[in-house]
């Protein structure tokens, strides 16, 4: 499969990106990875109250641990938590599916995605590593072994690939109608997708600083080839309503 390149007809694509109050260079290259592909881009912020019904597409960036009080736990380690931002992400993914446009979550993104659909979260991996040392990894040193009927695997062209590691947490219980696409050596969760029709994805490492590789460079170029699929069906379905209400 080749990358998607945008079509002169294509419509225009507004992605939000949602992440914390000051952003980071994270978020400047997940701005990158998808204005690459024709995306523009509209940041969202804790407490904002941006209208998902006017974005095509919604990434939920990494950042700050989720509160656990969203899964029923208590603070095990001491972390920084942003209450305002799991709110605000919150209602963003309750309105993404309510009118169905593709979500790709990244690091915390991916484990908030799991929260909201019931699961839980391990707030401490350090101690349960065995095969694998715990430390932060920019480069794709990591070894991820992908599940090749899934989303990640069909755009990856491969079932083992290399990631970055930057986080302390994971997912434990799996939420509803969820399913793992990626684990790594110590068999933690590093992607998953839903079982639904809504695209979407989450991934536990940080495709934004790989955008030099061709595969995780991808996983923005699907992203923004759903959001666009996702919109002209949309458009047609306003037009269909429109033309009715014509007769």
């Amino acid at each position: 499969m080749s990358e998607i390149s945008e079509a002169p007809e294509s419509p225009g694509i507004t992605i939000g990106i949602s992440g914390p109050a000051r952003r980071s260079t994270a978020h400047r290259l997940i701005n990158l990875g998808l204005r690459l592909h024709g995306a523009h881009t509209h940041y969202i912020r804790p407490g904002s109250s941006t209208d998902v019904s006017l974005l095509d597409g919604l990434v939920l960036s990494g950042g700050t641990h989720v509160h656990p009080n969203r899964y029923g736990q208590q603070p095990q380690v001491t972390a920084r938590y942003d209450l305002k931002r799991d709110e605000t992400d919150f209602r963003l993914l309750e309105q993404a599916e309510e009118i169905d446009i593709p979500v790709l979550g990244i690091c915390r993104g991916a484990q908030f995605i799991n929260v909201f659909h019931g699961g839980s979260l391990c707030q401490n991996v350090t101690p349960l590593r065995m095969k694998t040392r715990h430390r932060p990894l920019l480069l794709p040193l990591q070894t991820v072994q992908l599940v090749q009927d899934s989303r990640i695997g069909r755009l990856m062209h491969s079932t083992l690939i290399g990631a970055n590691r930057i986080h302390s947490q994971a997912i434990k219980h799996l939420g509803r109608n969820l399913r793992v696409t990626a684990l790594d050596n110590d068999l933690f969760v590093q992607a998953i997708e839903n079982t639904g029709q809504q695209w979407l994805m989450g991934v536990q490492w940080h495709p934004e600083y790989l955008l030099y590789h061709t595969g995780h460079r991808r996983i923005f170029s699907h992203f923004v080839h759903a959001a666009r699929a996702r919109k002209l069906e949309r458009l047609q379905s306003q037009d269909m309503a429109f033309g009715q209400q014509g007769d």
